[in-house]
């Protein structure tokens, strides 16, 4: 499957543009990030265009794409694959390869693993108004009401 136009615009919407590389927000330091949340390759001063932000963007799509289609082992629609894509950009691979989201969908409990999108909203010890947004959008589209 390949992430559709709902699924870019919710990792658009969450991750925001921005041309200069920046710290994690929760880190406060790495990995530094740039465009619409790109970490590969980043450095402190970086600069990029917008065009060059859209390639990164399509780039990293493909890598974390791949890593839902290893991941999941039953049929999911495509506003789930859409999320679980926006889910597994923001909190990498190894986190959504061992969390209970995958382990509960991938036992068939649909309804459970949508219910943990609500648990990853913390990032440096606390919570971030911006995860518990994404993570409010990414349940919504997984269940079909977005």
């Amino acid at each position: 499957m390949k992430t559709s136009s709902k699924g870019i615009a919710l990792i658009k919407s969450a991750e925001g543009l921005r041309l200069k590389a920046y710290p994690d927000p929760g880190t406060g330091g790495l990995p530094w990030t740039i465009g619409y949340g790109s970490t590969s390759g980043v450095t402190r001063n970086m600069v990029i265009t917008e065009a060059q932000a859209e390639q990164m963007l399509a780039e990293d799509l493909v890598r974390f794409e791949r890593i839902v289609e290893r991941a999941v082992r039953v049929p999911v629609t495509q506003g789930q694959f859409d999320a679980l894509v926006s889910f597994t950009y923001n909190v990498g691979e190894g986190n959504f390869t061992k969390s209970t989201l995958l382990r509960k969908l991938n036992a068939g409990d649909t309804a459970g693993a949508a219910e943990q999108f609500s648990r990853w909203v913390h990032a440096g010890g606390k919570v971030l108004s911006g995860l518990v947004k994404r993570r409010a959008a990414e349940r919504a589209l997984f269940l079909g009401i977005a």
